[in-house]
């Protein structure tokens, strides 16, 4: 098949979408990701062809304007409407439906809009998602909102604004669809689901349609070697714990780079360091016990570790799970963002500690927590157990073939409609 991978976002809306083109390629289907123009290297790396966006998130993120908008502030909100909003998802959208027409099947993330003219082709077109944040359920809140105190009762209603996105759009969609001759007004039509999601750590929701699944994490089978510096921390002693908060801009109340020294030698662990969270490198570097790196892979680093705190993306989460190690989630999204979601998930399964928000952590607290994180036995008990779960899902291979199974259908649809014609 011909298959057309489109998404938007940061680079934890793009990896696993090029992890997925690749296994597909390697069964032997032609695969196309197209998404923003900065991801060309990455998209390369994982050998799958690429078409490209002219749009750039990360770039907007870590703008004034775009980091105003993280906050909420409406007027920063309003202004980007227009000057990159609007403008971005005109060249997506142009780029993304020239694609999808060229395609045998269509898998696309929310993001792109693509549900804007999937009413053109519905039976090829597959929304795959990394999140469970569209679909309603009255099982689980709308992960989007992890922060907020959302009764149980109003859970599917939870949902409503994450599929809002369509009509608070609707201006530069209907300039789309009239450009390509579509009628202005249309439905979205129902369109197989498949989800990058664990369903030994959330269940699939029973109140799903038929059509919809989780079938595991998306995992790379990737390896990439440690330098034999880092190697050589690791192996001098007890295995350390790791902090990384990721790449956002975030604001603790305390000195974290006080509390991580306090914590060294009030516990007795050594650390290292992903320096994503932006602090002065060089007020820790003197301290034998604290090893800092600039990047390293998640994949190949968490299993030789002994605990990770980290802000609470579910790719860095996946991974713990993988790896088989508790954790600590900080999340810096908060209360809007999913990364409180998963603390709270992790630490009702009992293989995370509470999860506290980086904007409400006290040094006492962290330290408390760490503490906690490093000592209780039955953590790593249950993250063992959980990884053996885990590890059987096999979640590239289960997605495959539910993708090719709707290939199938499409084939079959094609064929029928040919036949009328004739």
């Amino acid at each position: 098949m011909k298959i057309a991978i489109l998404t938007l976002g940061t680079r934890g809306d793009v990896q696993p979408y090029a992890v997925l083109g690749r296994a597909l390629k390697a069964k032997g289907h032609e695969v196309t990701l197209s998404t923003a123009k900065n991801f060309e290297q990455l998209v390369g790396s994982y050998g799958i062809e690429f078409v490209p966006v002219e749009a750039d998130f990360q770039e907007v993120l870590d703008s004034e304007d775009g980091k105003k908008t993280l906050k909420g502030n409406p007027f920063a909100i309003r202004k980007n409407l227009k000057t990159w909003v609007y403008p971005l998802i005109a060249n997506s959208l142009e780029v993304f439906y020239k694609l999808a027409v060229e395609s045998d099947l269509v898998l696309y993330h929310v993001k792109t809009l693509a549900d804007s003219f999937a009413d053109q082709f519905p039976e090829k077109m597959v929304r795959a998602s990394v999140l469970p944040i569209v679909e309603p359920t009255k099982e689980f809140k709308n992960p989007s909102f992890g922060g907020l105190p959302i009764p149980k009762m109003f859970n599917r209603l939870s949902y409503t604004l994450s599929n809002q996105s369509l009509k608070l759009l609707s201006k530069p969609i209907g300039e789309f669809r009239v450009k390509f001759q579509l009628p202005k007004k249309f439905t979205v039509p129902n369109v197989k689901n498949i989800y990058a999601m664990s369903p030994s750590f959330l269940p699939t929701p029973k109140d799903y349609s038929a059509t919809s699944k989780f079938n595991g994490f998306w995992y790379d089978d990737s390896t990439e070697e440690l330098s034999k510096e880092l190697t050589d921390f690791i192996h001098d002693g007890e295995k350390p714990l790791l902090i990384t908060f990721g790449s956002m801009p975030s604001k603790s109340k305390f000195n974290l780079i006080k509390a991580v020294g306090k914590l060294v030698e009030t516990l007795k662990v050594r650390v290292i360091i992903v320096k994503g969270w932006g602090f002065e490198k060089d007020l820790l570097a003197d301290n034998s016990k604290i090893k800092i790196i600039d990047s390293v892979s998640y994949q190949t680093i968490f299993p030789l570790v002994k605990a990770v705190i980290h802000h609470g993306g579910i790719g860095t989460t996946a991974e713990c799970l993988r790896a088989g190690i508790p954790f600590m989630i900080c999340p810096i999204l908060y209360p809007i963002g999913d990364q409180k979601f998963w603390g709270e998930l992790a630490y009702n399964k009992g293989i995370a500690v509470k999860p506290i928000p980086l904007s409400k952590m006290t040094e006492a607290k962290f330290i408390d927590s760490v503490s906690e994180l490093l000592n209780n036995q039955e953590l790593y008990e249950n993250s063992i157990a959980m990884k053996t779960r885990i590890h059987h899902e096999d979640g590239i291979e289960k997605t495959i073939e539910e993708i090719e199974k709707q290939g199938k259908t499409v084939s079959s649809v094609n064929a029928d409609n040919n036949y009328i014609k004739e």
